[in-house]
């Protein structure tokens, strides 16, 4: 299916809400905004950066701002789309069509298209690696084979503490020492210890 043909199914869907996302589309085609469809949903760029996207669930509809946390937001009705996890993504809801200022929705569609312009762009903050810390099994091994401790450096944080922790969490002596005999062969390939291996673990 054609781009396009994903778009129109969208809106021609019938749906609560199929009048509030229509009406909001017409909007944001008064724009010089790009329509396409990613992630499900009718999304709207400029020079192929995403701007916005347009969506509707159970309890109501919605204009995502990909980089929302700059507008100015004058009539205080936007929210983080998921706090703790989305920085510079913002969202205004409606819950009803006829409750929408197409004046309002049209003046901050087109700060989000400057801010576009000027490249206004939030750094991602970087994530602290996590702290390792080695459990006794582990760090008696690396005492005895320096191959195994220099492939073990070599991994990332995260990787480490995975390993880590698998050995911490086992409760039963015997249990940490078949975990670490099946995890030194893959620490000295440099591989990570995977979902999968350890669903398969005692």
């Amino acid at each position: 299916m054609e781009i396009s043909e994903k778009v129109a199914a969208y809106f021609e869907e019938e749906h609560p809400f199929k009048a509030g996302i229509q009406q909001l589309r017409e909007v944001v085609l008064k724009t010089e905004l790009s329509e396409t469809y990613k992630w499900l949903y009718p999304t709207y760029t400029y020079n192929g950066k995403n701007v916005l996207s347009i969506c509707r669930f159970k309890k109501h509809f919605c204009i995502w701002f990909f980089n929302g946390v700059f507008l100015s937001d004058t009539k205080q009705v936007l929210s983080n789309a998921q706090d703790g996890k989305t920085q510079a993504m913002r969202i205004w809801k409606f819950h009803e069509p006829n409750a929408i200022d197409t004046m309002a929705v049209l003046a901050y569609v087109t700060e989000a298209v400057e801010n576009e312009k000027k490249g206004v762009k939030l750094i991602p903050k970087k994530k602290t690696a996590p702290k390792v810390v080695l459990p006794q099994e582990l760090a008696a091994v690396f005492s005895k084979s320096a191959d195994i401790k220099k492939a073990f450096d070599t991994l990332s944080p995260f990787q480490q503490r995975d390993y880590s922790e698998y050995i911490r969490s086992a409760k039963r002596e015997t249990t940490k020492e078949t975990r670490l005999k099946k995890i030194l062969p893959l620490i000295k390939a440099g591989k990570a210890l995977n979902t999968l291996y350890r669903k398969s673990d005692p």
